[in-house]
């Protein structure tokens, strides 16, 4: 259903837009998470999340779960390899960015699109509002969540972790709206050019297993 919300606005955007938004793929629109009041539970449900220190080891339903898995990496590393270039890295990251997007229930590309737009998949970017690393995780986060370690949010694993936590957060707290959920994510709720370029940056990301494969599932 969250696919699907996002991929209707997509359709949405005029193609003058879409193709500027897909054209400013290398300059970051950077993020600016507001300090809001939240439900005890969420704070809770965040916490345990962030704090879970598991290495990011996925586990298939079976070995055609596996495949499509090998099919996606494969086919966003050669997609990622001119903005980083070195495989290890490459390796590393997509491994933690499916890791973790699927983990909160995020579709990977969205994820991968949201930092192409967000910082430009630079990982010690840092905004003028003092958001960090890939997905632009404002430092607040660390003290209302996390062991008030700003500096962790340049690991490339707690980053994402924080990032795709918050965005799943804010997809909840907007009752499935993945629009104004963006909006949010980025401190312009309710402004469509962030939401828009997020969106539009996801086409690069969008991935079609071949047919017969099943759904991979990120260890809980």
């Amino acid at each position: 259903m969250a696919a699907q919300s996002i991929r209707r606005a997509c359709a949405r955007l005029g193609p003058a837009l879409l193709a500027a938004a897909l054209m400013s793929g290398g300059a970051a629109h950077a993020g600016n998470q507001k300090e809001e009041a939240m439900a005890d539970s969420v704070r809770l449900a965040l916490e345990r999340a962030i704090n879970d220190g598991r290495p990011p080891q996925p586990v298939f339903r079976d070995e055609t779960a596996r495949a499509r898995y090998r099919q996606w990496f494969d086919a966003m590393s050669a997609r990622l390899k001119r903005r980083l270039p070195d495989e290890q890295t490459r390796t590393e990251f997509l491994e933690s960015a499916w890791y973790e997007a699927t983990r909160a229930g995020l579709d990977p590309g969205l994820v991968l699109g949201l930092i192409q737009v967000e910082s430009a998949y630079r990982k010690y970017a840092v905004s003028v509002a003092g958001a960090r690393g890939y997905m632009q995780v404002m430092p607040f986060w660390t003290r209302v969540i996390g062991d008030a370690n700003r500096r962790a949010l340049f690991d490339m694993q707690t980053n994402l972790r924080y990032g795709c936590s918050i965005l799943r957060m804010y997809i909840d707290m907007e009752g499935g709206n993945l629009y104004l959920a963006l909006g949010r994510y980025n401190g312009s709720r309710g402004k469509p050019d962030y939401p828009n370029a997020v969106l539009a940056a996801w086409r690069n990301w969008e991935f079609k297993a071949q047919q017969g494969a099943t759904s991979a599932v990120a260890s809980r």
